[in-house]
């Protein structure tokens, strides 16, 4: 994925990437009051109804003044997978470049970003009766039986996988199972596919020390605004504690603090510090994105706009003729953001 695809027949889509509390939230609504953007949410659990504090979803009055895509899309309850997002992803941005206006991907799950913009290899679907035969073999035979099979069928793959990654050998044993072909040729071969679009990709973070004071106060304040309300409320609905929606950061901990494993100081402290481990992944992954352009959200931000401004110059052909260009003028100011605040008042909330 390149941060300026030199293709000019594509789509323009600006990527606003980076860890959990660096400030992409509130950056974007600020963008959205100087450009006509509708905001695609790359974030993996903002598709889930009721799932609101614990997610950091922009508020019912941001989505109101700019329009958001990709949020409250499935219950707790229901499977939603990454082929979900790239499918729901590319109608949402075709919607929005219908309507004369620029796409602005937002989000800090990587692997949804890098699907809907390079797209994912056309590998065969899932079987689970074939999973589940997988998962007995391993308990039958003990550890490290299906990484053996694995090394028989797929070498190549085996290599990069632990005995231990259970759910990444099963898919690969999976696919060789229903296709005949090896993952590992089937992700080669994507490696050379090219993305439908015309990309500017920024990274929005800020020194560590900082980026952690403010996941700390973001974890302190979804505890202020009702996380552990939010929760029980969710259990009462009948949601099981055991979904995967409940088992991501701050739901798992809120959980065991109602169910007396936890106090809420302990459960709080357990959220900082996964947030903070969360947050040193996602850099890891996003500095692995070809030409990311990085910028200090505190003493950068400044430096976004003339971004934009040359990412949305009419390209030109080599027949001389313009490939793309939206209706109007792309960097006169737009009227729809003007409930978006101010990116100081993000800090201790906001993705």
């Amino acid at each position: 994925m390149s941060t300026m695809n030199s293709s000019p027949q594509r789509i323009p889509v600006v990527v606003l990437c980076g860890p959990t509390a660096a400030g992409k939230t509130a950056l974007s609504l600020r963008l959205a009051e100087r450009w006509p953007v509708e905001i695609v949410s790359a974030d993996s659990r903002q598709v889930y109804r009721c799932l609101d504090i614990g997610t950091a979803k922009p508020t019912r009055e941001e989505r109101a003044a700019v329009p958001h895509h990709l949020i409250d899309v499935v219950d707790p309850d229901e499977d939603f997978t990454v082929h979900d997002f790239v499918r729901l992803g590319r109608e949402a941005i075709a919607g929005i470049v219908e309507r004369g206006r620029l796409p602005l991907l937002v989000g800090g799950t990587g692997l949804y970003i890098r699907a809907l913009t390079g797209g994912l290899a056309a590998v065969p679907g899932g079987d689970e009766g074939l999973r589940k035969r997988l998962i007995a073999a391993e308990a039958a035979g003990g550890a490290g039986t299906l990484h053996r099979q694995l090394q028989v069928v797929d070498p190549l793959l085996a290599e990069r996988l632990k005995p231990g990654d259970r759910l990444r050998i099963v898919r690969a044993l999976e696919v060789y199972r229903l296709s005949g072909r090896r993952l590992s040729e089937f992700q080669a071969e994507h490696a050379f596919a090219e993305s439908p679009y015309r990309l500017l990709v920024i990274g929005l973070t800020t020194a560590r020390d900082e980026l952690y004071r403010r996941i700390d106060r973001r974890s302190e304040q979804m505890f202020t605004d009702g996380l552990l309300a939010e929760t029980a409320n969710l259990l009462r609905q009948g949601y099981a504690r055991q979904l995967k929606s409940l088992r991501t950061i701050g739901y798992r901990e809120a959980v065991r603090a109602l169910d007396g494993e936890l106090s809420v100081a302990e459960a709080l402290a357990l959220v900082q510090r996964e947030s903070r481990r969360y947050a040193k992944r996602q850099l890891t992954w996003f500095g692995h994105l070809p030409e990311i352009i990085w910028v200090d959200s505190l003493r950068e931000s400044d430096r976004i706009p003339p971004l934009l401004e040359s990412f949305m110059q009419p390209r030109r052909s080599g027949h001389g003729q313009d490939t793309f260009q939206y209706p109007g003028s792309i960097s006169q100011p737009s009227t729809q953001g003007a409930g978006a605040r101010n990116g100081s008042d993000d800090v201790g909330r906001k993705t």
